[in-house]
């Protein structure tokens, strides 16, 4: 959490049913809320793009840590990496202050900055020449977005396998849960 000095007169309040913490002044009345603050990096891969994937997500919170992974039979690697996202997000009980931090610029350009004009163009997208086209893994987004209005997230961008400790462990978490479809029986190695 952050640091700040406050007067004698401050006095702590929780505010249980929202989780957050409130200090009030009582000699000005100003009101200084504090939101946890925790660190998501989330991550994912696919086998063929599209074919199996799957999405892993590292949450930290304090000196506390989870570790969460999942996957899907046919899908692509831009699905997984916002599926990891949100999965993360649903994981907070509360409003929190995030930073996220992800290899793909694809997820942090789209939730740091396109998906309101996306929201707002109702999840269409206006090419320069041409008509337009619905906003690729529209349903997605819109779930994102619902979620990331309920906190504060900053994006910090890692270049993929450069030695990240918790981006390499994503990674690794995914691809175990991509490699696990492709054991399936009716995987084929390619996806028509």
């Amino acid at each position: 959490m952050k640091s700040i000095v406050l007067g004698e007169s401050a006095r702590p309040r929780e505010v249980a049913s929202i989780g957050l913490r409130i200090f009030e002044n009582d000699s000005t009345g100003a009101i200084i809320i504090f939101m946890k603050q925790v660190t998501l990096i989330s991550d994912g891969a696919c086998v063929g793009n599209p074919g199996p994937g799957g999405w892993a997500y590292i949450l930290r919170y304090a000196e506390h840590s989870v570790e969460c992974a999942g996957g899907a039979s046919d899908t692509t690697n831009n699905r997984m990496e916002i599926t990891a996202t949100i999965e993360g997000l649903k994981a907070l009980k509360q409003p929190c202050e995030v930073l996220l931090i992800s290899d793909s610029q694809y997820l942090l350009n789209g939730l740091l900055s396109w998906r309101f004009k996306w929201r707002d163009n109702g999840w269409m997208r206006k090419p320069k020449k041409g008509q337009e086209r619905p906003v690729l893994n529209a349903d997605l987004w819109q779930e994102l977005d619902a979620l990331a209005d309920k906190h504060t997230i900053r994006g910090q961008w890692v270049k993929g396998h450069s030695g990240h400790p918790d981006n390499e462990r994503c990674d690794e978490l995914a691809e175990a849960q991509a490699a696990k479809y492709t054991d399936l029986p009716c995987w084929t190695g390619h996806v028509s």
